[in-house]
């Protein structure tokens, strides 16, 4: 097996992959969303996710957390873009941004409530999440992980559910101090998506871009990630329409890999290539598309 870079060869729940491996501090880098208003989504992740604007020029917007520098989300201006249907079609089903700590998870939950927004919200046991979607009906989470020393496993499996959540616990972690924007260290937690089936996802994100698989047996869904994380990736067959996004609707345009080294980045260009994937050098960077058309980057951290 391939060992690259801060990559540990004994897992301790979950199945590696056959071959290429991707390293334990392998990361997410920013989302690239395509929306129908620049304005009204500056204005939505603004003031209800709490994130703040960068820059903007030419049709495309940046934004990140309070303190940081690197961007987390890209929007780019599509006018007129149609909403994401209801029923859903293969690409994205949200994106999830991970605050640092439940006390931020809280100030958020209670900044929702306050300016009464609604959203969903669900315990996951490796972590509590809020679900909204935003004015193009694109899906967010906005979650805070519980301690990896309270995770537990079921065989090789982590254990993860979708149960109902202690909101009043959330948000008295919050200590009544006002939300006021994502704090610094908040990322991008995860990625999940709409694909067609599971077994072809395996092929290329587990067999080929070389995430463990993490959690196989929930209904209709398979986890995966790197270093033992709950999941980086999320992927699942619920969507009613068997078609991808088009191009003239809200849609994820592109979603990134964070890894340490740029000889990590080669060595996923050549698994992947090993794999009958076609690989697009962007620079320092490579770019893929999975079977129904979502476009993966994967970068160097040290660059």
């Amino acid at each position: 097996m391939n060992q690259p870079s801060g990559t540990s060869p004994q897992l301790a729940y979950g199945i590696a992959p056959p071959d290429h491996r991707l390293p334990d501090a392998t990361t997410l880098g920013p989302v690239r969303l395509q929306v129908a208003d620049l304005a009204r989504s500056i204005a939505y992740y603004h003031d209800v996710i709490g994130l703040r604007p960068l820059s903007q020029d030419d049709g495309v917007a940046v934004m990140g957390a309070h303190g940081d520098a690197e961007p987390l989300l890209y929007l780019h201006e599509l006018k007129g873009a149609k909403p994401v249907p209801k029923r859903g079609h293969l690409g994205l089903f949200h994106l999830a941004i991970l605050l640092p700590d439940r006390p931020a998870l809280g100030r958020f939950l209670r900044h929702l409530a306050e300016r009464r927004i609604p959203a969903g919200t669900s315990d996951h046991l490796v972590s509590e999440a809020i679900y909204l979607s935003d004015p193009d009906g694109l899906g967010l989470e906005i979650y805070a992980d519980r301690p990896r020393a309270q995770w537990e496993t079921e065989g090789r499996q982590l254990a993860m559910g979708t149960l109902p959540l202690d909101v009043e616990s959330v948000v008295n972690a919050g200590a009544g101090v006002p939300w006021t924007g994502a704090p610094t260290g908040t990322k991008v937690g995860h990625v999940h998506l709409h694909i067609g089936d599971l077994d072809r996802g395996a092929r290329f994100y587990h067999d080929a871009l070389g995430m463990d698989k993490i959690v196989w047996a929930y209904p209709g869904a398979l986890f995966l990630s790197a270093g033992g994380y709950h999941h980086h990736l999320g992927t699942n067959t619920w969507a009613k329409d068997a078609d991808s996004a088009r191009r003239d609707e809200a849609r994820l345009l592109e979603w990134t890999i964070d890894v340490p080294t740029p000889d990590d980045v080669t060595a996923v260009a050549a698994s992947m290539t090993r794999h009958d994937v076609e690989v697009t050098v962007d620079g320092a960077a490579i770019v893929m598309r999975d079977p129904w058309g979502t476009q993966v980057r994967v970068r160097a951290t040290m660059r």
